[in-house]
């Protein structure tokens, strides 16, 4: 990861009394950093990303655990996916269709996805490219699903379609489920063979798939990698954030002043979050132990009977990667709240104290969540109320630093200063409507 670190810069970017000169500050951010896109092929994606017919039941969409209203999250601290009803916060579920359990990871945000050094995604990093394979990929899946993907932003998508709390639904409801459910996933009868024949179905996406893309009009059917593919060209278009305060400051443009000024002092000097949030995206991309509360179900497998999240330790198998996770990007962060991986804070403040006291953090925790009601055989707090799996979270994070109000108070500052007003609204906004008919979350 290139960093720069000459006074010239820190002088330019800070004003006032912390403003030191031996602040290490990222470059700015160019077109260079971005893959290109295509207008059509944008155009495509953003009718896909809020279409529900991607799911096994025609009743969730990308959009709806990636709302533009919750800063491309959906406000919660687990989501609720298949059999949940509503939006964000207001989301809630119904005796008639009741989810299996919440979601165990928080929703991510989809800031600066598109950007070539983002080559590593998921909470746990499960999906990340690999020239050295055939798909230029290395998934969970089987190689033969890595290829025909633009990159690892469009192979992500493959995960929630797949997923029976997320997008599939669950064993015997659709028929995407029961092919999910029956292992049939690529080839004729296979779940991505079903979503495919769905959309290339509609007239208006079966004409829009043809003028994007040369292999379809030429008569290749619709596969799912093309759907794919639009989404992650829509997502890279939509929420490219790169024009906020802190932009601005690294361009030259205006320094940051006062509080913001302290709290970037701060952030690049003895708070140490520079040492993982760095770069012009503020992620090394690599995952760490901080001692993050868990909660919900866990990440695990129906048969096994923990709520425990092992992380990292689950993709590579190695303990010393047991409760690690991936460093989220830093862009829009004080919108994009509950924090952590498990969303185990709604105060972004909190968060701050607790993450960095790492241990002693997670040993004063104080629970306040978003979780809509759901009734659920795993208990939402197994872990934090089993002191020896306690002791190990703890255990993994070590000791941290104490942060005073008046810290956290100037961190929060600098922290509002990565806001991007344009990404948040997004580019093209929320369709009035896509193709299939179906409704709209808005």
């Amino acid at each position: 990861m290139r960093r720069t670190g000459m006074a010239l810069v820190g002088l330019t970017l800070l004003t006032g009394s912390a403003a030191m000169a031996d602040t290490h500050l990222p470059r700015t951010v160019s077109d260079a950093d971005y893959v290109e896109t295509d207008a059509s092929e944008v155009a495509l994606g953003q009718l896909l990303f809020y279409d529900r017919i991607l799911s096994g039941n025609r009743n969730i969409a990308c959009a709806t655990c990636h709302h533009p209203r919750f800063a491309t999250s959906d406000g919660l601290s687990l989501g609720l996916g298949e059999g949940g009803v509503g939006l964000g916060p207001d989301r809630h579920v119904t005796a008639e269709d009741t989810p299996e359990q919440r979601i165990p990871r928080n929703a991510t945000a989809l800031f600066n996805l598109g950007a070539q050094e983002f080559t590593v995604l998921f909470h746990d990093g499960r999906i990340e490219a690999d020239p050295s394979r055939p798909g230029g990929l290395r998934t969970p899946m089987a190689e033969d699903m890595e290829r025909g993907f633009s990159g690892v932003l469009s192979a992500q998508t493959m995960f929630p379609v797949l997923s029976p709390d997320e997008m599939a639904g669950h064993y015997s409801e659709s028929d995407v489920s029961k092919a999910v459910r029956s292992g049939r996933i690529t080839g004729e009868g296979g779940a991505w063979d079903i979503i495919s024949k769905r959309v290339a179905a509609i007239p208006d996406y079966a004409a829009r798939f043809k003028a994007v893309y040369p292999h379809v009009a030429g008569g290749t059917p619709v596969h799912f990698t093309d759907i794919s593919n639009a989404i992650a060209a829509f997502v890279a278009f939509e929420w490219r954030s790169d024009e906020s305060p802190f932009d601005a400051a690294l361009r030259g443009e205006a320094p940051l002043s006062g509080a913001a000024a302290d709290g970037a002092a701060l952030f690049y000097g003895n708070a140490g979050c520079a040492e993982c949030h760095a770069g012009p995206f503020l992620t090394d991309h690599d995952f760490h132990a901080m001692g993050a509360p868990q909660l919900g179900p866990g990440k695990a497998e129906r048969f096994e009977h923990h709520a425990r999240d092992d992380g990292r330790m689950r993709v590579t198998g190695r303990e010393e990667d047991r409760f690690a996770f991936r460093t989220p990007s830093l862009r829009n962060v004080t919108k994009t709240g509950p924090w952590g991986h498990a969303g185990g804070h709604d105060d972004l403040r909190a968060f701050l104290a607790d993450h960095a006291a790492r241990a002693d953090g997670l040993s004063r925790y104080t629970r306040h969540v978003v979780l809509p009601e759901l009734p659920e055989t795993k208990p939402d707090w197994a872990v934090m109320d089993t002191p020896q799996e306690v002791q190990a979270l703890a255990a993994a994070a070590g000791p941290g630093k104490t942060l005073t109000g008046e810290e956290i108070a100037a961190l929060m500052a600098f922290l509002d200063t990565l806001t991007d007003p344009v990404a948040l609204s997004g580019r093209l906004g929320v369709p009035d409507s896509v193709p299939s008919g179906l409704p709209v979350d808005r």
